[in-house]
C-alpha cells in the first residue's frame, strides 16, 4: 500500500489496512510511507512490513529544478520496492508521484481511488468506484471494493510503543504538570496558512478558563513565536513545542483531558489515541475531513466563504478563520471540561 505523507491523511489510511485485516486476516500489508508521518505507523499491528522512503530531498530537488536529484532520489525508491515481491498495490494518495510508485512495485494488479489528481490513473490498472460521500475516509477505503470487501469499521490505528509507556508522567512530572487535573492541550498552527487561528484569538479564548485547567501548548519548534504571542493574554501556560517527537506528542495526549486545534495532524493524533477534540474549521470541513468516532467537537465558521480547501486565501484575508470568535470558542471549551 502506498500513502507517503500527510499525517492526517496517513492516519486515516490506517482505517483501511485494518478492514483489510478485518477481513483477510492472512494478507501480508506492505506500507510504503515518508517521514515524518512514518514514525507513527512502526508499531502498528496491522502492516506486516514498513517501507520508509523520504520523499522530502525530492520534493526539494523538484523545487530547485534539480531534474537529476530528483530522479536520483526516485531510483532509491523503485530500488528499495524491487527488493519485494507483491500481488497487489493500493495507491491511497492518488498522485502522479504515487502512481509511479505503485507501477515500481511490479504488482500485476494496481488499484487506485477516485481523486482529482491528473496522471494518477495512467499507473493504475483499476480504479476503484466512485461513492457520494465526500470523506477522506469513505473514500479510502473504496480502493478495498475491488477485492470484494463492502463492509466496514470505522477506527484509526496508532499503536504507542510499550517504552513510552513511562514516558508521559515522567515529562509531567519534570514540567510540574499535575495528571490528576484537567490538562488542555492546544495546537495553534497548520501547514495551510488559511487554516490557522490567530495568536490573540487562541490567547482570548484561554484566559477566560478557570485557573485549575492546565493550558499546554503543543507544536513544531517554529510554532514558537505564536505560541508566545498567545500565552501573552494568559497568566499560567506551559509551551512543550519542539520538546517531543509524533509518538511522545501521542503519549501526552492518553494522559490530557482534551485538545482544543485547527485541522492538523495533531487532531487525527488525539482521535488514534481517544483523547477528546475541539478542532476550528474555515477552509476544510469535517464532513471531509473530521474525525468519525465519537468525542470530537467542531466549531464552523460563520463565514459565507468557507471549505475552498485553497491552503491560502484566494481574497489573501483570511476571513473564514478570522470569523471564529473567541468567545464561541471559550464557551465551547467550559463545557468541554466541565
Amino acid at each position: 500500500m502506498v500513502r507517503l505523507s500527510a499525517i492526517g491523511d496517513v492516519l486515516h489510511a490506517t482505517d483501511v489496512v485494518r478492514n483489510l485485516k478485518e477481513h483477510v486476516p492472512d494478507c501480508h500489508v506492505t506500507w510504503l510511507a515518508s517521514p515524518p508521518a512514518s514514525e507513527l505507523l512502526s508499531g502498528n499491528k496491522d502492516i506486516n512490513r514498513l517501507l520508509v522512503w523520504d520523499r522530502r530531498p525530492m520534493d526539494e530537488a523538484f523545487f530547485h529544478r534539480n531534474l537529476l536529484g530528483a530522479w536520483r532520489c526516485l531510483m532509491e525508491a523503485r530500488t528499495l520496492l524491487k527488493a519485494y515481491e507483491f500481488d497487489i498495490a493500493l495507491d491511497i494518495q492518488g498522485l502522479f508521484l504515487t502512481g509511479l510508485l505503485t507501477r515500481f512495485s511490479g504488482a500485476k494488479r494496481r488499484i487506485g481511488i477516485h481523486e482529482r489528481h491528473e496522471g494518477n490513473s495512467l499507473f493504475m490498472t483499476e480504479v476503484a468506484p466512485n461513492i457520494e460521500s465526500p470523506h477522506k475516509i469513505h473514500r479510502y477505503r473504496t480502493a478495498l471494493m475491488p477485492l470484494g470487501i463492502k463492509e466496514f469499521n470505522a477506527g484509526l490505528s496508532l499503536s504507542v510503543p510499550r517504552k513510552m509507556k513511562d514516558f508521559a508522567g515522567i515529562f509531567w512530572k519534570k514540567h510540574n504538570i499535575n495528571i490528576s487535573r484537567p490538562i488542555l492541550m492546544v495546537n495553534t498552527r497548520t501547514t495551510w496558512p488559511d487554516k490557522n487561528w490567530g495568536p490573540d484569538a487562541f490567547g482570548m479564548a484561554l484566559k477566560a478558563l478557570p485557573t485549575d485547567i492546565q493550558i499546554v501548548f503543543c507544536g513544531a519548534r517554529q510554532d514558537i513565536p505564536y505560541i508566545k504571542r498567545a500565552q501573552s493574554h494568559i497568566q499560567r501556560s506551559l509551551s512543550i513545542a519542539g520538546e517531543t517527537s509524533l509518538m511522545e506528542l501521542a503519549a501526552l495526549f492518553r494522559t490530557a483531558s482534551l485538545l482544543l486545534t485547527g485541522d492538523t495532524g495533531p487532531l487525527y493524533i488525539a482521535e488514534a489515541v481517544g483523547l477528546p477534540t475541539l478542532s476550528l474549521w474555515g477552509p476544510t470541513h469535517p464532513n471531509i475531513y473530521g474525525p468519525l468516532t465519537p468525542g470530537h467537537h467542531f466549531i464552523l465558521s460563520p463565514h459565507d466563504c468557507t471549505n475552498c480547501c485553497k491552503t491560502k486565501c484566494r481574497h489573501q484575508t483570511n476571513a473564514c478563520m478570522n470569523a471564529i470568535q473567541p468567545e464561541t470558542v471559550a464557551k465551547k471549551l467550559k463545557e468541554l471540561l466541565f
